[in-house]
């Protein structure tokens, strides 16, 4: 009796502490809204798993558990590996067309960087208005603000260089919103345009060919390695992914990397970056600083982007429906889906569709360069 009372005592759940039950209740409800209410399935599931197995003590299943499984699925993460090869396949998927038709369509993607930088200057400013708050550092506001870009492979490689200590919660806040955007969008939409606005008919796209498209990819790369280095992994392998689509020659790999591969680097990012989320590194009120903070970042990227639309659609003489301004942020493709659920609202022969994704592709290649500047000068 005395030898199984022992053995009893050794058991994982006799040592978990009150945090870590709360870390362990707060996965099963992420697992419920990915399986239920379909949130960011793909990579919510995994995570909240990780963050599971992550919080039962003498597991020893966290990635800062050396030895164990998950301590090296990590390191395709701390190592810069997983992201750029999202990116690889997200490029693949791309289809850059409406950006090379409509070359101010980076003007939007560039006005949806306004929520990284008011993101990353309230961060910094909170110390002063925050009694006793310990300030947020240069390298942890970067990482706080690029939520801003709604685009998760980012998000996460720039934490992963500058503050992997909230590499979890910047993760979670940023695919959150991501699957948030027909929520949160609409309302700043409607606030920032007008019914003449909203009803604005946007011509066809200009067909573009497939030597453009492939030039296209040889130039951006060589512009941002030439210009932005910091930035040329993430924009190689994207622009790589595009021109293996765009050759027409290399349809097995374009079938690997937009299913096999894809589900296969998700699976992992999700379940590493969930081991990473321990109760001591997620119960903090720095945590909830980071999810205030990137939910600013969203809409203030939201608004950007109309607001440079409503600037467009003056210069132009009503040519550009502000309505695609959402999509300066590059949450591919929901907020291009938004813009034309949207449009279809006030117009039912609005087609706003293709002209959302020159902004939202324009948006991912601008974050890119934005975090590549934020890990040359602060990382």
């Amino acid at each position: 009796m005395i030898f199984l009372g022992s053995s009893f005592s050794n058991f994982s759940f006799m040592q978990i502490s009150i945090p870590q039950i709360f870390m362990i209740m707060l996965s099963l409800l992420l697992t419920y809204l990915a399986i239920v209410k379909k949130y960011e399935p793909l990579l919510l599931l995994p995570l909240a798993f990780g963050m599971l197995i992550a919080n039962i003590p003498m597991a020893r299943l966290s990635v800062y558990d050396e030895g164990g499984l998950l301590y090296y699925l990590y390191k395709g993460i701390d190592l810069g590996i997983y992201p750029p090869m999202i990116f690889l396949c997200i490029g693949a998927m791309t289809d850059f067309s409406p950006l090379i038709a409509s070359p101010k369509s980076w003007l939007i993607g560039i006005g949806g960087q306004l929520g990284i930088f008011t993101a990353m200057g309230l961060a910094l400013l909170l110390s002063n208005v925050i009694p006793g708050m310990d300030a947020f550092t240069l390298q942890e506001a970067a990482s706080v603000g690029i939520i801003g870009s709604s685009d998760g492979p980012t998000s996460i490689y720039t934490a992963s260089v500058l503050a992997p200590h909230l590499l979890p919660i910047i993760t979670i806040s940023a695919y959150s919103y991501m699957a948030l955007v027909p929520l949160i969008q609409p309302p700043i939409m409607r606030a920032l345009t007008t019914h003449k606005e909203r009803v604005t008919e946007m011509p066809l796209p200009k067909r573009i060919t497939r030597r453009h498209k492939i030039l296209f990819a040889f130039g951006v790369t060589i512009a941002t390695l030439v210009f932005v280095p910091e930035a040329g992994t993430l924009i190689a392998m994207l622009m790589l992914g595009n021109l293996i689509k765009e050759s027409g020659v290399t349809e097995r790999y374009v079938r690997t990397l937009t299913n096999h591969l894809l589900n296969i680097l998700t699976l992992l990012i999700g379940i590493s970056i969930g081991a990473t989320a321990t109760a001591d590194r997620i119960l903090n009120f720095q945590t909830l600083l980071v999810i205030s903070l990137g939910l600013l970042a969203f809409a203030f990227g939201t608004v950007g982007g109309v607001l440079i639309a409503k600037l467009l659609y003056k210069i132009t003489g009503g040519k550009v429906n502000p309505l695609i301004g959402n999509s300066g942020v590059s949450a591919m493709p929901m907020a291009a889906r938004v813009s034309q659920k949207l449009g279809q609202e006030y117009n039912p022969y609005n087609h706003l569709l293709m002209h959302a994704m020159g902004p939202i592709v324009s948006s991912t290649i601008g974050s890119a360069v934005v975090a590549g500047i934020f890990i040359k000068l602060f990382g």
